[in-house]
Parts: C-alpha cells; sequence; structure tokens
C-alpha cells in the first residue's frame, strides 16, 4: 500500500496515521462489544424446550394383600406416578416407564394392568405416560397383583421400574411389596343409633376376630372414620387423629391368635355436630400396625391423643363376620316442611295455573337429594291436572312430578328431582306451577297439599287444603250455538219455499193471442 501511495506521488505518513487511528478505534469498539456481551444475561430457553427432569412418587412400601387370602387376592391399587418438578424447562416429551416385577416370583403374580397404555405379558411391562408438563404428573397402573398360596405374613419381593423421556435423564425406582398378616373381622351388620343428641358422647366399643391360621405377630391397629357431621371426642394417648377429629388410627401390641377375639376395654366416644340430622361412623382393623403409605395411611395424622391408652381384653366372637364395622346415626334434629297451598279459581272450562308446594323450616339440612323428600297433590274434584310443567338444563318438561295410576290419586312431587332442579330452594320455599282444567263446579270441593320427609318430626303441619272456587262457564254467542244455527237455517229455507210458491202463483195466464 505504502509503494502504491509513493507511485502516485504522495506522501506515506498521513497514510499511515489514518491506518494506525482505524486500528485503535476498531480494538476499543471490540473491548466495548465484550464487555456488553459479558455483561448481558444468556438467551432465554425456547418456549418447550430444554432439558426436563423426571421423579417418581411411588411408595417405598405396599402391602399387597393378606397372607391368609392366598391365590384368591386380588389388588389392582398399586401406581406408578412419575412427575415433572417445576422450573425454567418445558414438558417431559415421550415418557415411558418400564415396570419390572421379576422380584415378586412365589410371592405375587402381576399380570398387565393400566388404561390400554401399557404392554407386556409380565414379569416386565411398559407403559407408554405422553407428554408430561412441566409441574404436572402422570399415573398409571402398570400391572395387577394375584396372591398365591403357601405364602406367610411378612413374605416380601420388590418391584422396579424405569423412567425415560426425549428430553430427560433417566431416573429409577423401586418398591419393597409385602404380604400382610391376617384379615381382622368387625360386625358383618350395620348398627343403627337413633335420638342422639347433638353435642352430647355416643359410646363405641369396637371389636375384632382373627379366624386365619396366622397369628397377627406384630400386634394390631384400629381405624376410625367420622362422617357427615360426626366428631370422635376421645382422645386415647395410643392413638392419632386428624386436625379435625373425624379420623383416629389406634395402635395395640396385642398378637391375635387364630381363634381369637377381642374388644376395647372401655368404649371410644363419638358425638354429632350441631344441626346435623345424620352421620355415619366406620371403623377397620388391621393386622399390620403401620399401616398403608399415601393420603389413606396413617401418616397424615398427625394429632397425637392425651389420655390413657386404650387396651384390649378377650370377648365373644359372634357376629364378628364382616370387613368393616359400620353404625349409623339419627339425632334429634328435625327438617320441618309445611305446605304451600292455593285456590283453583276460574270459570268451568278454564285451565289455570295454581303454584303448590312446601316451605322448608329447618333447622336441618338433609344431606342428599334423596333424603329431601317433597309432597303429594290431591286435585279436587272437578279438575284435571293437564301438566305439571318445568325446565331443567334449557329444557322443558311436562310433568315434573309422578301422575297417578287411577283418577283421585295423589300427584307425587320429589324435590329433590331434575323437575325441581330450577326451583329448589332448601331451607326456602319450593313451588312449582299444576295447570288445572276446571270441568264442573262441585261446592265445596277442595284437593289437599300433604309434605313429607324422613326427618320431619311435627306432623301436625304437613297437610293443608287446596279450595275450589268455580265459576259458571260464560254463556254461549248466539252466532256459535249449534241449536240457534239449525233453527234459522230452517226458518231461512221455509221461507225462500214459500216465496217461490208465491210468486208462481202471481205469475200473471199469457194472452188469448198468444196460444
Amino acid at each position: 500500500m505504502l509503494r502504491s501511495l509513493r507511485a502516485a506521488g504522495r506522501p506515506a505518513v498521513p497514510a499511515v496515521a489514518a491506518l494506525a487511528r482505524f486500528t485503535t478505534a476498531t480494538a476499543v469498539l471490540g473491548a466495548v462489544l465484550a464487555v456488553v456481551l459479558v455483561l448481558l444475561p444468556p438467551p432465554a430457553a425456547a418456549a418447550g424446550g430444554g432439558q426436563a427432569a423426571l421423579r417418581f412418587e411411588a411408595p417405598a412400601a405396599f402391602r399387597m394383600y393378606g397372607a391368609d387370602e392366598g391365590a384368591r387376592a386380588t389388588n389392582s391399587d398399586f401406581a406408578v406416578p412419575v412427575a415433572v418438578p417445576a422450573g425454567v424447562a418445558g414438558p417431559a416429551r415421550d415418557v415411558r416407564v418400564v415396570v419390572d416385577t421379576s422380584g415378586l416370583s412365589g410371592v405375587a403374580r402381576a399380570v398387565r394392568g393400566g388404561a390400554g397404555n401399557c404392554t407386556g405379558e409380565g414379569p416386565v411391562f411398559t407403559c407408554a405416560y405422553g407428554d408430561v408438563q412441566n409441574g404436572d404428573g402422570e399415573s398409571q397402573t402398570p400391572f395387577v397383583l394375584h396372591g398365591v398360596d403357601g405364602v406367610e405374613p411378612g413374605d416380601s419381593g420388590t418391584v422396579t421400574y424405569t423412567a425415560t423421556a426425549g428430553n430427560a435423564a433417566p431416573v429409577t425406582g423401586s418398591t419393597r411389596m409385602t404380604v400382610g398378616g391376617p384379615a381382622l373381622l368387625s360386625p358383618g351388620t350395620e348398627t343403627t343409633v337413633r335420638g342422639v343428641e347433638p353435642g352430647r358422647p355416643v359410646p363405641l366399643t369396637p371389636r375384632f376376630a382373627n379366624r386365619s391360621r396366622f397369628t397377627a405377630g406384630r400386634g394390631v391397629a384400629l381405624r376410625i372414620t367420622a362422617r357427615d357431621g360426626l366428631l370422635l371426642t376421645s382422645r386415647p394417648g395410643n392413638c392419632r387423629f386428624d386436625a379435625s377429629f373425624t379420623s383416629a388410627w389406634c395402635t395395640f401390641s396385642t398378637k391375635a391368635a387364630p381363634g381369637t377375639a377381642y374388644r376395647t376395654r372401655s368404649p371410644l366416644t363419638f358425638t354429632a355436630a350441631p344441626g346435623k340430622l345424620t352421620g355415619t361412623l366406620s371403623y377397620a382393623w388391621s393386622s399390620d400396625p403401620g399401616g398403608p403409605d399415601g393420603p389413606d395411611g396413617p401418616g397424615r395424622l398427625t394429632v397425637r391423643g392425651t389420655g390413657a391408652p386404650l387396651t384390649l381384653v378377650p370377648t365373644g366372637g359372634r357376629g364378628l363376620t364382616g370387613g368393616t364395622g359400620r353404625v349409623s346415626v339419627e339425632t334429634t334434629v328435625q327438617d320441618d316442611y309445611e305446605p304451600v297451598t292455593a285456590t283453583v279459581r276460574g270459570r268451568v272450562g278454564e285451565t289455570v295455573t295454581v303454584r303448590l308446594g312446601l316451605r322448608d323450616h329447618g333447622p336441618g339440612r338433609p344431606g342428599t337429594p334423596e333424603a329431601l323428600g317433597g309432597f303429594e297433590v290431591v286435585p279436587p274434584e272437578g279438575t284435571t291436572v293437564t301438566s305439571v310443567p318445568f325446565t331443567f338444563e334449557d329444557t322443558h318438561g311436562t310433568w315434573a312430578c309422578a301422575r297417578p295410576d287411577r283418577p283421585g290419586g295423589a300427584f307425587v312431587c320429589d324435590i329433590g328431582s331434575e323437575g325441581f332442579s330450577e326451583v329448589r330452594h332448601e331451607g326456602g320455599t319450593t313451588v312449582i306451577g299444576f295447570r288445572l282444567r276446571i270441568d264442573r263446579r262441585v261446592p265445596g270441593a277442595h284437593g289437599t297439599v300433604r309434605t313429607h320427609n324422613p326427618y320431619d318430626r311435627t306432623p301436625g303441619n304437613d297437610t293443608a287444603l287446596v279450595p275450589l272456587d268455580a265459576s259458571p262457564a260464560l254463556p254461549r254467542p248466539p252466532y256459535r250455538d249449534p241449536l240457534l244455527w239449525g233453527v234459522a237455517g230452517g226458518t231461512v229455507l221455509a221461507a225462500g219455499v214459500a216465496a217461490g210458491c208465491l210468486r208462481r202463483r202471481r205469475r200473471p195466464a199469457p194472452a188469448e193471442g198468444g196460444r
């Protein structure tokens, strides 16, 4: 370049200086760009991309079946949940889980499960979980377990599983599968306790029998669950409870031998919450005091009892043939219904709408639609119910109430049914329109409305009258009376015939010359 400049007769020094300045500026700009690139945050990963992570959430231990069940046992409850922890990465794509049950040889037999997403005939099964979203999970039941004969309580095996995905590292997990102790039997029939006053403790003495050939070598446990407004009021020190005291798990060191039966030395107590009409309580015994893992296990029961420990004493085994003891409770609370009625008023021949139903005075509230009861309507003599129209989910029906089998019978209105879903007001007034045609006048005629539900203990206000106030039909307009039209027609016809005869008689004779 310098040679070319000299050849052109130009001085070389200015060109060199310009080149030096250009080089210096380029170096400064490069340094600035380097600093900017260092300070800028790294580019975000594309949505849905990046490396995901997988995590198993299956239990570490699982009770397969009781030793006394043997080959009769079946269990389809074991699931293998796979989760993707929430983070910056996207979903895990094409997740698959391979489950190996070969470790169960001699203690259980596994056959394919799942909802059509698992393949294999055992002992290895492969389940397709699909794409698992970030922060979410999927679960499959890869196999169904069947028991085998000849096992003992505590026999066990291990199931292993591996999860893979198109954009995640494989993860492995395992569960120890154990044969449980013998089944313990509770009363085979449900007990009903009536007249329970809310707030007053009610005693319960649970009992069980061991009719198997195995001893409950690890002791026994009692699981109690109260529902629908019942509360557990006992607090034995060997029991754990949930925060609401509706569930308890009590453990005992008693090793129940085959052919023995036991009951609690002192009763447990429960009560009904205020305003509750009914409640249920159930209990079951287990020869595995540790209980199952998961939401149904005792691990979630974090409140320890503070009272004296509950103990067991031998008892008779009569009636102990069921798996779960059940207690049905009815309280002294009522739900009082009163009829809502009206007068059928109109003229003979008219069809009128009368709104009939009930008023709910409570104070209790039935827990299910089936327990709501309803009302029955017998229409007044001289009327005919033509429809009881209703609306349900934007559709229209003709009969909200069941029609009677014979004339003069009652229309039965179940307010828990679909026909009343748009007009039902629990704790208020529920009425519906009856369309009645007034056929004739019947002096003093009346129908009835009668309310009912299983918890109405005030029968004196359950029935009310539906009076009929019928006026005579309006007189027919003359032009609409067929008899009058017949008479008028005959008169006109006779008059026409007479007029014709008269004209014929008065017609002049023809002139002579016209013949």
